[in-house]
């Protein structure tokens, strides 16, 4: 064979022998594969001190993220009551998932016919507050004003084409807490 190279071929001086690799040291050994932790991993991962009751405690940013979220959700956020919401779900798929759901126990219900019931789930719901004029505590929870939220609600649920009289729109507005913040769904004149 002549030592001329031709076309895309080195010349046969410049190959290798069969069998014998052109790199002597072997394929480079790839580094190893470093984690692959990103920066909210490493955020979560960090620790705080907080003072509760008094006492310095120590809890992962993660945890304190859930605890400040299931405030937030105590305090009517819509949006952490959701999120609080979804961990309960997941937390009942797990439970189910590993068959370690106890059996609920029964529950033994009285109903009282106090109307007062009514008053006590509506502050709970947070759907109606006391109203500030009557601090009288007998006749408190007699006289509670609807969250605006909530008659936002109701009036964007109303069917038909019935336009509220000025009777009903004065009504709402002494029923409401704060009125003036009430945003009207279109349709409903003032």
């Amino acid at each position: 064979m002549t030592d001329k190279p031709t076309r895309g071929n080195p010349p046969v001086s410049g190959r290798f022998r069969k069998g014998q690799s052109g790199n002597l040291k072997g394929r480079p050994k790839s580094k190893a594969a470093t984690p692959t932790t990103s920066a909210i991993e490493v955020i979560l991962d960090k620790r705080l001190t907080v003072n509760r009751d008094g006492k310095p405690r120590e809890i992962s940013v993660e945890e304190a993220l859930q605890q400040h979220t299931l405030q937030q959700a105590l305090e009517g956020n819509r949006s952490a009551q959701r999120e609080v919401l979804k961990w309960i779900a997941k937390r009942d798929r797990y439970l189910m998932a590993e068959n370690q759901r106890k059996v609920p126990q029964a529950v033994t219900v009285r109903y009282s016919h106090c109307p007062d019931n009514a008053n006590e789930a509506l502050l709970l719901l947070r759907v109606a507050a006391p109203n500030p004029k009557y601090q009288d505590k007998d006749n408190a929870m007699e006289h509670l004003l609807l969250e605006p939220w909530a008659v936002q609600a109701a009036l964007s649920r109303r069917r038909g084409t019935k336009r509220l009289s000025e009777k009903d729109i004065s009504e709402i507005r002494s029923n409401t807490g704060d009125p003036d913040s009430l945003p009207w769904p279109k349709g409903i004149e003032e």
